[in-house]
C-alpha cells in the first residue's frame, strides 16, 4: 500500500552501494524505516530528499518492516545545520535523542511538531543549548520520566528556595534540603525555567538570552538526571560534549 507522508529525515544510512536505509519522523505515523534504492547515485531524485533534516513530503511502500521510498518533495532543507558543524552536533543528538525515545509507526502529531520547530530555530541560529535543554525536558515523558518541577517533592511546598534533587526526581525546598546531602544547587532562575520549559509551548520562544552560569546549571540539572532516569547512551551525546570542550578552547 503506497502511502504519502510529510516527515523529517532523522537518520541516514548508507546500504550496500547505492541504497540508503532511511528513517523518516512523520507527521501521521510517527516513525518509519525505509529503503531508498539507488539513493546515493549522484544523479538519483532520491538524493536530496534523503539527506539528514530535510523536511519534506515522502511517497513510500509501507510495509510492517522496512518500507521502500519511492518518491519525495523536498519543502524545507534546513541545510544552513548540515554546514555548520556545532548546529550539526546539536540537530544529530536531538534526532538520535528522538529515535531512542520512540517506535515505529506511533503518531505524535505534537512531537512531531516539537521536533521540526527545534530544527527550524537552530536554522535560524536561535541559541542552541536552550533549544537542546528544551527538547530534553519536553520528550521525558515519552520515556515514562516527570520531574517533579512544581513544588518541593517532600514536603509539597510551593514558595522558598529551591534545588534539584536526582534522589528525589525533582525540586526539594530550603526546609528540605537536609533529606539530600547531594542535591544540586541552582539559583532560583534555573528553577523557573526548568519548569518553564516544561510547560510552556515552543511557538512562544521568541528571543531568549541566558547568562553562560545559568545555562550550565540547567545543562548539569538535565544530564544528571538523564544519567540515573532515561536508561540511554547516546554516541551523538558524548560528540556534542567534546565538540563543546573544544568550543570552550576557541
Amino acid at each position: 500500500m503506497l502511502q504519502k507522508c510529510e516527515g523529517i529525515v532523522i537518520r541516514s544510512t548508507d546500504y550496500g552501494e547505492t541504497n540508503k536505509i532511511v528513517t523518516i519522523y512523520t507527521r501521521e505515523l510517527g516513525k518509519v524505516g525505509v529503503m531508498a534504492r539507488g539513493a546515493k547515485k549522484p544523479n538519483s531524485r532520491l538524493t536530496s530528499i534523503t539527506q539528514l533534516f530535510t523536511y519534506g513530503t515522502f511517497l513510500f511502500q509501507k510495509s510492517t518492516g522496512l518500507g521502500s521510498l519511492q518518491q519525495g518533495e523536498t519543502i524545507f532543507s534546513h541545510r544552513f545545520i548540515r554546514e555548520d558543524i556545532f548546529l550539526t552536533a546539536y540537530a544529530s543528538y536531538i534526532s538520535e535523542l528522538l529515535d531512542k525515545s520512540t517506535e515505529n509507526f506511533e503518531s505524535n502529531p505534537f512531537l512531531f511538531e516539537l521536533y521540526k520547530l527545534t530544527l527550524d530555530y537552530l536554522n535560524e541560529e536561535v541559541d542552541p543549548d536552550i533549544l537542546m535543554s528544551i527538547f530534553e525536558i519536553k520528550i521525558l515523558p515519552l520515556l515514562g520520566l516527570k520531574p517533579q518541577l512544581d513544588c518541593c517533592t517532600n514536603c509539597g511546598n510551593k514558595e522558598g528556595t529551591f534545588h534539584f534533587s536526582i534522589r528525589e526526581a525533582g525540586f526539594i525546598c530550603h526546609r528540605c534540603f537536609e533529606i539530600d546531602p547531594y542535591r544540586i544547587p541552582i539559583s532560583q532562575t534555573t528553577a523557573k525555567l526548568l519548569r518553564l520549559f516544561y510547560y510552556f509551548d515552543l511557538n512562544r520562544l521568541g528571543k531568549i538570552s541566558l547568562k553562560p552560569e545559568t545555562k550550565k546549571e540547567i545543562k548539569h540539572v538535565i544530564e544528571a538526571y538523564y544519567q540515573e532516569y532515561s536508561g540511554l547512551t547516546l554516541k551523538s551525546k558524548r560528540f556534542l560534549n567534546q565538540l563543546d570542550s573544544l568550543k570552550g578552547k576557541l
